[in-house]
């Protein structure tokens, strides 16, 4: 029941008891009352058998046996009791009844108990009706969100693709459980868990498993929450929630983005933040100050652990770190079990391609994935959600919607068939590339054409024969269009195809010690200086030779790419044919105009097709209103 449900039933019971107090000394209500000059008449024509006098009530029977009743005078009849005896009326007196003892004191305190009522009412509400939150009383009120053991249903069964993560944080379960098992031996139990890792990879849900596998309460609270206008309200707020758990014990503490609270002290303009250092302060000396054994274990998460004080991670406090990454191919393949588990699939949808072909996805992005291809189906009226959804809606999370309204021309068509198809005939062509999946011209987001390849496994490291490879196919989409219109004719599409192999092949001189000539020395610049600044270690004889060694590099990827390009020409004009009849070509497709032989007509991804990532895309430049756009290498 919430506040306001609370309040309402409060103020419901105070109405029903003061409605009964009004009713006590209120007179009942009666159907055969009198006035009083009728009573006079009917007493002088001799009509009353008897009366009952009770103070100014007059109860009476007439003679024909009816009922009445009136209310005497307040000035007084002198001549009522001479009436009655003169007209043989039997006379009864009562002595009145006088009001109870709680009666009087309830009319006597009642304004009293009104008054504090109200006081108390508007108190209630400046605490935040009751809860101790959300009202001007309650700054140094805890906000931390508290579930009880039975409120978490999330278990480890919950959450995939950190297995390594969840036997980090299992012992926290056992030591919930049972904590003698650790004691008997002598042993502690981290006070707290630092978990850290990219945004989206499941930090929160693995610190709910961890409180719902042992079946206690589970404080969560953001590092936000404790920061305020006021210096000393986020300090009496740390102090208020670990008085909570205390009395709780054993609990899990959960504070996410902690980083807002627990950033290096003394790093702020003027020396700092006082209220964010005073509440960091309290937070180190509340983490020292309870015992292991008290069953209270904090949980805290973020992605930014270089900006933690140093403090904060000593022994003692956050005594452990969880890195909690980006799932493998396993992982994302156990992650979409999870989040399938209640969206009807249609046999066709394979999960392990799924899993293969969004390496780099987090836990985050493959539940939208999943909720998206369940949306597309709603939308088609589909019972079951199918492989063709799942591909809809990961090109949809990777590119954008697609853009079928928009107006092409058709001279820009062809120009961005020629330039996608240039893309994938070099991946297919190059060494080590990732196999070309999917080829389209159709809108997506600023795209107005996509290459994508699909990865065969996740890659950690990349080889200089990759590497060059991926150089020529980024140069693929230029080259095309200068062979097409020759060198006045190259759009400006090609601006971040040349951004991103430049990068490239100045990583692999400056960074990786990928050529003979520079070696493998780091000539990076000083990440310490201002923003803008980009202090270089060398000198101007040196950035010469680097960037002579880096134009050596993207000029040997041009000619390559060019040259093969040349060779294979009647298969640029088939697939700039077949992207311009079907718009969008698959893996089979690109292997037939490969083989020069006739392409077969597309199928639907509701048979057999499979799922791919890693994309070139031309995307719509904000330079001149003639360009094409730009080649962007996906995930």
């Amino acid at each position: 029941m919430n506040d306001l449900a609370k309040n309402l039933v409060v103020w419901l019971v105070l109405a029903a008891v003061l409605l009964s107090v009004f009713n006590s000394f209120s007179p009942p209500p009666t159907d055969n009352s009198l006035g009083y000059s009728d009573f006079v008449v009917d007493v002088q024509n001799e009509r009353v058998s008897s009366v009952i006098i009770e103070g100014l009530i007059i109860e009476g029977e007439r003679r024909d046996g009816t009922k009445f009743r009136t209310v005497l005078p307040t000035i007084g009849d002198q001549g009522l009791m001479d009436d009655l005896l003169n007209h043989n009326v039997k006379i009864v007196a009562r002595e009145p009844e006088a009001p109870s003892l709680i009666s009087q004191l309830l009319v006597a305190a009642f304004p009293i108990l009104l008054i504090l009522g109200i006081f108390m009412f508007f108190m209630r509400q400046m605490q935040g009706g009751g809860g101790g939150k959300g009202g001007p009383m309650s700054f140094g009120k805890s906000k931390a969100k508290l579930l009880t053991g039975d409120q978490i249903n999330t278990t480890f069964a919950d959450v995939a693709g950190v297995d390594e993560a969840k036997e980090d944080v299992g012992e926290l379960v056992e030591f919930l459980s049972d904590p003698s098992k650790f004691q008997r031996l002598g042993g502690r139990i981290p006070k707290g868990v630092l978990m850290v890792g990219p945004p989206g990879t499941g930090k929160t849900l693995l610190a709910k498993a961890i409180a719902g596998e042992a079946q206690v309460p589970f404080f969560s609270i953001s590092g936000s929450d404790f920061v305020e206008m006021f210096v000393g309200v986020g300090a009496s707020r740390v102090r208020d929630m670990f008085e909570q758990a205390k009395r709780q014990a054993p609990c899990i503490i959960f504070i996410d983005e902690i980083d807002a609270v627990g950033r290096h002290r003394g790093g702020g303009y003027g020396g700092g933040n006082d209220e964010r250092e005073q509440t960091l302060n309290q937070l180190l000396v509340e983490m020292d100050g309870f015992e292991g054994t008290e069953g209270v274990i904090v949980i805290a998460a973020t992605n930014r652990p270089d900006v933690l004080d140093k403090a904060l991670l000593r022994p003692g406090r956050f005594d452990r770190q969880v890195y909690v990454g980006l799932p493998d191919i396993r992982g994302r393949e156990q992650i979409l079990r999870v989040h399938s588990r209640k969206v009807p699939l249609e046999d066709s949808v394979e999960l392990n391609v799924l899993a293969r072909g969004t390496p780099g996805f987090s836990g985050a992005d493959l539940a939208n994935l999943v909720n998206e291809a369940a949306l597309f189906a709603a939308r088609g009226d589909r019972r079951m959600v199918s492989m063709a959804e799942f591909e809809k809606a990961r090109d949809k999370i990777m590119m954008g919607a697609e853009r079928r309204s928009m107006v092409m021309s058709d001279k820009e068509k062809i120009n961005t068939a020629y330039h996608e198809a240039g893309h994938a005939i070099i991946g297919r062509l190059v060494p080590e590339h990732d196999p070309v999946h999917k080829v389209t011209i159709i809108p997506r987001g600023r795209a107005l054409g996509v290459t994508q390849y699909l990865p065969e496994e996740d890659r950690y490291s990349m080889s200089k024969r990759q590497i060059f490879g991926q150089l020529c196919s980024l140069f693929g989409g230029r080259i095309a269009e200068e062979l097409v219109g020759g060198f006045e004719g190259v759009t400006t599409g090609a601006q971040n195809d040349i951004e991103r192999a430049t990068q490239m092949a100045r990583n692999m001189v400056t960074k990786w010690g990928l050529t003979e000539r520079m070696g493998p020395v780091l000539y990076g610049e000083d990440e310490s200086q201002a923003p803008g600044g980009g202090n270089t270690h060398y000198s101007e004889d040196t950035s010469r030779e680097i960037d002579e060694e880096v134009r050596i590099i993207l000029d040997s990827a041009y000619v390559k790419s060019k040259a093969l390009l040349e060779e294979h020409r009647d298969v640029l004009e088939s697939m700039k044919d077949a992207l311009i009849e079907y718009e969008t070509i698959d893996a089979e497709q690109v292997d037939d105009l490969m083989k020069r032989i006739p392409v077969r007509p597309p199928r639907h991804w509701d048979d057999d097709d499979k799922g791919g990532i890693s994309n070139n895309e031309t995307e719509i430049s904000t330079d001149p209103p003639d360009a094409i756009g730009t080649v962007v290498e996906g995930a």
